[in-house]
């Protein structure tokens, strides 16, 4: 597995990002704490070949989880939003 693969952990794929992606071209992925907006752009150009026109990184804090009587949380995650060219597409988003 190349270096690349390790940044981006999963596509993200909810009926939001799904919007997002067919009307603002803009693609969301679960990513690796550590990696930094540059990473990730390199990772995508490379993985599927497209033109990276910005990268917006966010920490998503994770939520209460209950078993029982048991109270946890599950753990922070972070998220990219990764906008594309113009005329640029993902064909198989979901196969990462």
């Amino acid at each position: 597995m190349s270096k690349f693969h390790s940044v981006i952990i999963a596509p993200s794929i909810t009926e939001k990002n799904t919007n997002m992606r067919a009307d603002e071209n803009k693609y969301v992925f679960e990513v690796k704490r550590e990696a930094t907006k540059t990473d990730v752009k390199n990772a995508v150009e490379s993985i599927f070949n497209v033109s990276v026109e910005a990268v917006n990184t966010m920490i998503v804090k994770g939520k209460k989880k209950r078993v029982g009587r048991s109270v946890g949380y599950a753990g922070n995650w972070k998220k990219a939003i990764v906008k594309l060219a113009d005329g640029q597409t993902i064909e198989k988003f979901g196969e990462v």
